[in-house]
């Protein structure tokens, strides 16, 4: 992630490979209707941890980890390939 964020000279992957760096129990854990009050229409909601809740909102989720009801219910994505089908992070709005 930092060799993209250096390359496509993008401050979005430094901020979420320092997210992740941290110890596990430092990381986020987002409810699903947060992230639906937050987001608007078309964005791509990064999610620096883990997404839990049974909601369902129609944006995509891109996560560290997500809990099963959630990825059932919800399109959820891994950061790879974030990476390589959206390299600038155009759209994309981290949600901790």
């Amino acid at each position: 992630m930092k060799k993209l964020a250096i390359e496509q000279k993008v401050d979005f992957w430094k901020k979420i490979a320092r997210e992740l760096e941290k110890s596990r129990r430092l990381r986020h854990e987002v409810i699903v209707e947060k992230i639906g009050k937050n987001i608007n229409e078309g964005e791509i909601a990064v999610v620096p941890g883990k997404v839990l809740g049974p909601g369902k909102i129609k944006n995509q989720i891109v996560c560290y980890s997500a809990s099963e009801s959630v990825k059932k219910n919800n399109k959820v994505t891994s950061f790879e390939e974030l990476m390589k089908k959206n390299p600038k992070a155009k759209n994309c709005r981290v949600i901790c």
